[in-house]
């Protein structure tokens, strides 16, 4: 296979996952947060403690944008700022308990909404897709 086929699988795939990844996490946040808010919160969930310009690069937002959205999900109770112990003008960000069962709650419906995707899946299926995963995670998508 030539590196140009290997582009356009990958290609394919991202496109694959963006379509899964709405139709697994559609309605699964609550409705008193905004999607950006969710995406942002999903993202800190996964990744926490987290900085304001990681959020920034990864939701591809502005730093205003991004501190506009930090500001409304702290009113909200859903996040904690916390100030590096060695450089205090550097904060990191992370989910509240509040925020921690707000998204408990969503991924318990995209688990079962994934549970329902493989539920036919044979033992070896799994393997595979367990396979196949760890080396996307480690060779890809590092």
């Amino acid at each position: 296979m030539d590196n140009k086929d290997l582009f356009n699988k990958c290609i394919a795939l991202l496109t694959s996952v963006h379509r899964v990844t709405h139709e697994l996490t559609q309605n699964a946040k609550s409705d008193s947060i905004t999607p950006v808010q969710y995406k942002i919160l999903e993202y800190i969930t996964v990744s926490q403690p987290v900085t304001p310009s990681e959020i920034s690069d990864c939701q591809n937002m502005s730093m205003p944008n991004t501190s506009r959205e930090l500001k409304k999900l702290s009113e909200k109770k859903l996040i904690e700022k916390l100030s590096d112990t060695e450089d205090r003008r550097k904060q990191y960000i992370r989910l509240s308990k509040d925020g921690e069962i707000l998204m408990k709650e969503a991924f318990t419906t995209i688990e079962s909404r994934f549970q329902d995707r493989i539920q036919n899946a044979s033992k070896e299926d799994l393997q595979e897709i367990d396979r196949a995963l760890d080396i996307l995670q480690t060779k890809l998508f590092y």
